[in-house]
């Protein structure tokens, strides 16, 4: 069997929001897509046209839900809530740099958030999704969060869920998980393709 014939699964991390362009930590708060983050949801919809999927999977929170409907899959879309973004506690709503000047030397992956989730939490609940989506035998599509994402990943590879954070992913970024020659070695097809490079790419010039 190809690769191309094996099972993937297409990872979207939501369109921009308010607190994504700040750079402030969103978990749990329920913020809507920015204008260009609708754009470009409507954008991965044409990245992801003539695709077919098994099962669509979305995180229950707006961003990833809106998300999920601009790029036409609304309709089909199961809630899962482990694929909430990681709750980040009393760190919500804040900076990196903020927390840093209080904490210096501070890392999520390393250090967590007070009154928040844990690695371990998140990384459980990323097992869980790749535990359903590989019992599905077939393609799935998943729209979730930057931190969940990313801990799926690692985990897909069979890595500790901390290498995650060796892995940058932009709003409205799609990705492929897969394998190579068979089920047994399981690969990162794709990372960080972003939906507005790509519009921009197919857009044709006047001359």
């Amino acid at each position: 069997m190809s690769d191309e014939n094996l099972p993937q699964v297409h990872l979207v991390r939501h369109g921009e929001t308010a607190w994504s362009l700040s750079g402030q930590a969103t978990g749990r708060t329920n913020i809507p897509l920015t204008k260009r983050g609708e754009r470009d949801a409507r954008e991965l919809g044409t990245l992801l046209r003539g695709k077919s999927f098994l099962q669509v999977l979305t995180s229950p929170l707006q961003r990833a839900q809106r998300t999920a409907v601009l790029a036409g899959f609304g309709e089909r879309a199961q809630h899962d809530p482990d694929l909430m973004e990681w709750d980040y506690g009393a760190y919500e709503g804040r900076r990196t740099a903020e927390i840093q000047s209080e904490r210096p030397g501070w890392n999520l992956f390393n250090d967590g958030c007070p009154d928040g989730e844990t690695l371990q939490a998140v990384s459980a609940r990323a097992e869980r999704v790749i535990d359903r989506v590989r019992a599905s035998r077939g393609d799935v599509l998943v729209f979730a969060h930057r931190d969940i994402l990313r801990v799926l990943a690692a985990r897909w590879l069979d890595l500790p869920a901390a290498d995650a954070r060796r892995l940058y992913l932009d709003t409205a970024a799609h990705s492929t998980l897969g394998y190579h020659h068979d089920l047994d070695e399981p690969v990162i097809r794709l990372w960080n393709q972003a939906a507005r490079i790509e519009a921009l790419a197919n857009l044709t010039v006047p001359k």
